[in-house]
């Protein structure tokens, strides 16, 4: 069966969609019908109307201290020079905290003030006024008085207030009724026999986790094919007895993209194409009582859609403030460029250094859902704005406490897994910390340290002229630069092929063959130079490999373009052709370092990254992955 291609109807500005889509939805009056819980089992609940005490607490006089129940007035000529001697049963009785404070006593002197005479006198030495230390009836609640007001999330504190107060029972908001569908004929449930063409499904999987964070339930349907009149009617059923409904996939403009067709079948679309990037062809729209969003496929445009637009929709639901995350001022530690189509949300890792908190962008890709995962904050490029130039501040959404990013060691610099390896170190011997990481080669991570983006950048960088790595090139780049090497790992570098070896690659000088597709790194990288290096002593010309202009920012994305078939060979760490199942022809070992700036090598975050290199547990990782040595790991040396 053939489909027309869809269009979208709009590309609408976020906030006007927002607030067109929200005014759609009021008309409609949605509300949550309510029921009634006991007390104990009504945590984290909305109260569908004000909550009155049924009773004082304490509903009695009570004794606020341990010590006697007195008449006041028997007290009033007690003082230092004239104590007063006080007998039991005639002029007090014993009371505990919490005791009930009977006529005719109406004061407690406490223990701490007494001196005892014998089991049956005590002396005082100071009078006591009426009522001291006696917690009045409804001195913390008054019967009648309002304990919480309608429409208020039930906190732990607020379980003690309503129970103190006789609430045995509360009516509350239904919790909303959220339900998930995945579409399209290529998903897979977790655990399915992977087939060439199929994509595990976990989109739906993050929005059930979500969906509970906001107070709601989720009803997580089993996916659905492509097939149009099975998406009608389970697309029917799901509005009918849900309060919003959630279709995952289908919202974009290809032939069998039918969000948007359905819900304009069964209910009204509002809005179909929004000026957010990733996000675009978000689908919002209404049928009957139930509001109805059309998330994008790809994992990264699906989320920013929910958190943007679904999180708070749930929120306003339940009449309830949406969640602001904070902001911090950052500054951004390379050029992003935007178009003016949309508002672009970019993922960025962060950390503090020196006085400057550093944002590095994280791969903008919509399909990336480890950008999620990395991020720390979220960068918003105006609809107006075609981005922001290296080093301006920008303001970020945190998507961590703030103290956890201040003892982040920022990182800079050239790809390697051990980076993986140093960031797990780091988290496990302190909670409190972390590791950013950004790839962007071993000259641009140097530069990151001379403009002090950086607490370390890993570099491996080639004095061909002294035939030293790292120590002489810096110094070389710049001779007033003050600072530390941090000893890293040897590793060795060198051609990854498919396993096998089929097209029979003995070497770089195969490199230019007619039948060989190569897979580069990013320019500037310390892998890049060494290719370039060995290139320059064979009187090779890089214009003859086929591929020499196709990058990749990390060793694992070169293993990963062999191992997929769409290259033949590329230059590369052993460890990672050994994590991918590739085959390895050793080109040359290589010094893989720290750069530290004087100005942080005191730094917690690079103490604690110094430490984590030296530790036995780390070098005892590194060595498993192969390929790498860990002597003199951690050694700090001056670059004089």
């Amino acid at each position: 069966m053939k489909h027309d291609r869809n269009i979208y109807l709009s590309n609408m500005a976020l906030n006007e969609a927002i607030e067109l889509y929200t005014s759609a939805c009021a008309r409609g009056e949605i509300s949550l019908e309510d029921e009634v819980l006991q007390t104990v089992e009504a945590l984290g609940r909305v109260t569908a109307e004000p909550v009155f005490a049924s009773l004082s607490a304490p509903w009695f006089n009570a004794s606020a201290m341990d010590g006697i129940a007195v008449n006041a007035a028997s007290t009033y000529e007690a003082s230092e020079r004239r104590p007063v001697v006080l007998t039991k049963g005639k002029d007090y009785i014993i009371v505990d905290t919490g005791d009930p404070i009977l006529d005719p006593w109406d004061a407690v002197i406490m223990v701490e003030d007494l001196v005892d005479l014998s089991e049956e006198q005590v002396e005082i030495r100071a009078a006591v006024s009426p009522w001291e230390n006696v917690r009045p009836v409804g001195e913390d609640i008054v019967a009648g008085e309002l304990i919480l007001p309608a429409y208020h999330r039930i906190t732990p504190i607020d379980l003690g207030a309503l129970l103190s107060g006789g609430v045995n029972a509360v009516k509350v908001l239904k919790k909303p009724r959220v339900a998930i569908l995945p579409t399209g004929t290529e998903i897979i449930e977790p655990g399915t026999p992977m087939e060439m063409g199929k994509i595990i499904e976990s989109n739906s999987r993050v929005f059930e986790g979500t969906v509970i964070q906001c107070g709601g339930e989720p009803i997580r349907l089993a996916p659905v094919a492509d097939d149009y009149p099975l998406l009608v009617e389970t697309v029917k059923k799901a509005a009918e007895s849900s309060d919003m409904v959630i279709i995952v996939a289908g919202s974009s403009a290809g032939t069998e993209d039918f969000t948007s067709r359905i819900v304009a079948e069964l209910g009204e679309v509002y809005v179909h194409g929004i000026a957010l990037k990733p996000g675009k062809p978000a689908i919002l729209g209404k049928i009957g009582h139930a509001p109805v969003i059309g998330l994008p496929g790809y994992p990264v445009s699906s989320w920013v859609v929910f958190d943007t637009i679904v999180k708070p929709l749930l929120y306003t639901m339940q009449h309830q403030r949406p969640l602001q995350r904070p902001t911090a001022e950052a500054v951004l530690s390379r050029r992003l460029v935007s178009s003016l189509k949309n508002l672009e949300v970019v993922r960025v890792k962060l950390g503090k250094v020196g006085d400057k908190l550093i944002a590095t962008p994280l791969n903008r890709g919509a399909g990336v859902t480890m950008s999620l995962v990395r991020a720390d904050g979220l960068l918003e490029i105006p609809q107006s704005s075609e981005g922001f130039e290296a080093g301006t501040k920008v303001p970020v959404r945190l998507l961590r406490p703030i103290e956890e990013i201040e003892n982040t060691v920022v990182v800079i610099g050239s790809h390697d897994l051990v980076i993986d390896l140093l960031a797990d170190q780091i988290h496990t011997k302190w909670p409190d910390s972390g590791l950013s990481s950004a790839h962007v080669g071993s000259l641009g991570g140097v530069m990151a340290i001379v403009k002090g983006e950086a607490h370390m950048a890993p570099i491996h960088l080639l004095d061909e002229t002294a035939g030293q790595y790292n120590m002489s090139y810096v110094k070389k780049l710049f001779p007033t630069f003050k600072g530390y090497l941090i000893r890293g790992v040897k590793r060795t570098q060198g051609l990854m092929l498919p396993k096998g070896n089929p097209k029979g690659v003995q070497g770089l000088e195969d490199l230019t063959r007619v039948d060989i597709r190569f897979v580069n790194r990013q320019r500037g990288s310390g892998t890049r130079l060494l290719l370039d290096h060995n290139l320059k002593i064979r009187n090779m010309d890089s214009e003859g490999i086929q591929g020499y202009d196709r990058e990749m920012t990390t060793h694992m994305a070169v293993a990963s373009a062999v191992a997929s078939g769409t290259a033949d060979v590329g230059l590369g760490v052993r460890s990672a052709a050994a994590l991918t199942g590739l085959d390895f022809i050793p080109v040359g070992d290589e010094a893989y370092d720290f750069l530290v700036a004087e100005s942080h090598i005191q730094a917690l975050p690079v103490k604690r990254a110094i430490e984590a290199l030296r530790s036995e547990a780390f070098k005892n990782k590194v060595l498993a992955l192969g390929g790498y040595g860990v002597e003199n790991c951690g050694e700090v040396i001056t670059i004089e």
